[in-house]
């Protein structure tokens, strides 16, 4: 049975009302790669399943599953890869890279969006075939290490797989000032809510004169295993507030998400939204505030 298939109950309530409305006019010239992988992939497709890689803009390249989004972004110092799908995705990630041309010892870094196995399941394989260090949290890098969901987690009694722990180089990082990873500059993003140790990541990316800023942005989104409550966490919760507000703040003209469905991936890529969109990422904040608000009087409620 497939990932997806085993938890397609959570998978509906991670993704009930998560898509993000985008604004802005149609994108009719969407390159051949993007309307290739929107021909491929359904909605909301299998996790596991491979559908082609594409560059998105500039030097940043769709490397992921049909379910599930990977990042590489391409640099003259070195690549940076950006979350990895399940373990078995992974073999796609990789397929996916050398199809682009890339070699994946090339890759120099890891970063991550938040520490469920569907997005780093595949973090250790990814690691061994490159050699790269993965940048994290330090509440994601105890989950990475484990290979076990964490205790903190909403969702640490949802019944998560392990997934192969990493042994190689993780660099933990305590503050959200830009660093340079392969000659581009990101700036982290401290977004816990979904996860204790979630991130989400910006960066420019050029073509010709002109550069666009892109934000890969955490799930955000307050779902958890049966009994958990946000409000018995008031920490979290204030936690959960400050990232989404740095969401809406954000320098954002493309806005992609760990699961492709929550920004209509594939609409955006068929040309029917737009793909490049200045409102996208507070359109995203917008919707995972109020998804918030809605959980937390749900349960004040008593539900």
């Amino acid at each position: 049975m497939s990932a997806r298939l085993l938890f397609a109950p959570l998978l509906i309530a991670l993704l009930a009302g998560c898509a993000t409305p985008l604004s802005g006019p149609a994108v009719t010239d969407a390159e051949p790669g993007q309307r290739a992988w929107a021909q491929s992939c359904e909605a909301m497709d299998e996790w596991d399943k491979p559908g082609p890689p594409f560059r998105i803009y500039g030097s940043t390249y769709y490397v992921g599953t049909c379910g599930i989004t990977a990042l590489l972004i391409a640099g003259p110092e070195g690549h940076t890869l950006i979350d990895t799908g399940t373990d078995k995705g992974a073999e796609v990630v990789l397929a996916n890279i050398h199809a682009l041309g890339f070699e994946p010892r090339d890759v120099k870094t890891i970063l991550m969006s938040h520490e469920h196995f569907d997005h780093v399941g595949g973090m250790a394989r990814l690691q061994d075939a490159t050699g790269a260090a993965v940048v994290t949290t330090p509440a994601a890098a105890a989950v990475l290490r484990s290979g076990k969901p964490g205790g903190g987690d909403p969702q640490a009694a949802s019944g998560h797989p392990d997934f192969p722990p990493v042994t190689g180089i993780i660099e933990e990082l305590h503050d959200d000032r830009a660093r340079k990873f392969g000659g581009t500059e990101f700036r982290p993003m401290f977004t816990p809510g979904h996860t204790p140790g979630a991130m989400s990541w910006s960066w420019r990316a050029c073509e010709g004169e002109g550069c666009k800023s892109i934000v890969y942005v955490d799930s955000l989104n307050p779902i958890s295993a049966d009994g958990y409550r946000f409000s018995d966490h008031p920490e979290l919760v204030a936690a959960f507030r400050k990232g989404i507000a740095a969401i809406a703040a954000a320098d954002c003209d493309i806005v992609i998400a760990p699961h492709p469905v929550a920004v209509q991936w594939r609409d955006r890529l068929l040309g029917e939204r737009a793909l490049i969109d200045r409102d996208g990422c507070r359109a995203f904040a917008a919707t995972a505030s109020e998804r918030l608000d809605k959980r937390l009087a749900r349960e004040a409620a008593g539900g």
